[in-house]
């Protein structure tokens, strides 16, 4: 391109001075100079017309105008680019059309919205699944067509570790889960699953455990009460079937005690998130259960300390409440060796209200930690006839805190005891009134 320019710079020089020695060979070098300058500028303009109309549609022809010198390296040069731009137009729009096709083909429904959520993009399963229609839905915004206070919180809070359930407005009788992801600008894309099987399936279960707790409650009470008339007569029965009596009332008992539990279970699981404003003076409740865990220490002699550094009180189900929290100091009284130190606290800072409970005992491996909260799931199965539980505590203290938007948090390493902290938000504390 320099070497062109080089040459159309004495091209243009040669051809200046001969217009001027022509000019000078009839005496008149200005008109000379002048006249070569003026066709000079005349082809210079006649080339830029033709740039303009090329430029102005590229692709009317697959070839570049035609000219000499510089402008017919200019043509061919764009010529190029245009070509090199077209192909990887292509390239770009068949990606995007492929990556369209593959997303239409998904079971689950995609929406691309803007940061304000203009809808900018769906699939056909988001169609199906939500009712969206492209004739009318094009930029309207997403949460003025998913008509849920809770969707449109979940959209504005910015905080997507967890999915959000809800039902389909186009089809009530479908259940969704809603995960939204960021990107760009804070741009949402949202993905809609179908999970009505799903929760058809954890209904069943639900319904399943709750009947049949209620309908073995019965039988076992009537079997455990005969079984108490045993023990207590235990003298007058052959020495040969007092240990056998002694070990039947033992499991009818832990039977009982399980099926208390699935019961609770299956009531705080149904109960969902109810509003329930009765403020709780947790002080007062957790100072009841401290000393329940002392009399259920007996001999062991732990050392339970309770501190309270906030009289706040918080708003709930006094009942699911009592519940979570007896499970997690029972449970350090169980899991801590004798004359262990047990310390249960109370706190409250910006995020919200805190129960802590810290013990001193072997403390849980790290891998088992994720699955604590699930029913029946042990960390050391060995310790289960020593401590006679159920596996279900902590499965109850997980459902209470969500049905309060809390969170359980634990924290525990081998040989260095445990941590158990229920996280409640602001917004459940209420200021104790002076008197």
């Amino acid at each position: 391109m320099q070497q062109n320019w080089s040459r159309h710079l004495r091209y243009t020089l040669a051809g200046l001075a001969g217009t001027t020695l022509a000019g000078l060979y009839l005496g008149y070098p200005a008109y000379g100079l002048t006249t070569g300058l003026g066709i000079y500028l005349l082809w210079t303009l006649y080339q830029t017309r033709r740039l303009a109309l090329w430029l102005a549609n590229p692709n009317a022809t697959d070839e570049a105008p035609q000219s000499l010198g510089i402008w017919g390296d200019l043509f061919e040069t764009l010529h190029k680019l245009n070509q090199n731009h077209l192909q990887t137009r292509d390239r770009l729009r068949a990606r995007i059309d492929r990556i369209q096709e593959s997303t239409n083909a998904m079971r689950d429904g995609v929406i691309m919205t803007d940061a304000r959520g203009a809808m900018e993009w769906w699939n056909g399963s988001a169609e199906h699944l939500l009712g969206f229609r492209r004739s009318t839905d094009q930029g309207q915004y997403i949460y003025n067509l998913i008509r849920t206070p809770v969707f449109k919180s979940y959209f504005d809070a910015k905080d997507y570790r967890e999915p959000l359930e809800l039902n389909s407005p186009a089809k009530p009788h479908i259940h969704l889960q809603i995960q939204i992801s960021l990107f760009g600008e804070d741009d949402r894309l949202i993905l809609a699953k179908d999970v009505s099987r799903l929760h058809q399936l954890e209904q069943m279960r639900r319904d399943f455990v709750s009947n049949v707790s209620h309908e073995m409650r019965t039988p076992l009470t009537v079997i455990s009460g005969y079984l108490e008339t045993l023990v207590d007569n235990a003298d007058d029965l052959p020495a040969k079937w007092r240990r056998a009596i002694k070990t039947m009332a033992t499991q009818s008992f832990r039977m009982e005690t399980l099926i208390t539990d699935l019961i609770l279970l299956s009531q705080i699981e149904t109960a969902e998130q109810e509003e329930n404003d009765t403020p709780t003076d947790v002080g007062r409740l957790i100072r009841q259960i401290c000393e329940d865990a002392r009399t259920l220490s007996g001999e062991d002699k732990h050392e339970i300390i309770f501190e309270a550094a906030d009289p706040n009180l918080l708003k709930g189900n006094e009942n699911q409440l009592r519940s979570a929290f007896s499970n997690l100091v029972f449970n350090a009284v169980k899991y801590t060796p004798a004359r262990g130190r047990i310390t249960v606290s109370w706190f409250t800072n910006r995020e919200g209200g805190h129960l802590s409970v810290k013990d001193t005992g072997a403390g849980i491996d790290q891998v088992h930690i994720p699955r604590l909260t699930e029913r029946f799931y042990r960390a050391d199965p060995s310790r289960h006839k020593d401590t006679g539980g159920t596996g279900l505590g902590l499965a109850i203290v997980k459902h209470v805190l969500l049905n309060h938007d809390g969170r359980l948090e634990i924290r525990s390493s081998l040989g260095e005891g445990s941590e158990f902290i229920c996280h409640f938000p602001a917004h459940l504390l209420v200021a104790v009134p002076a008197e």
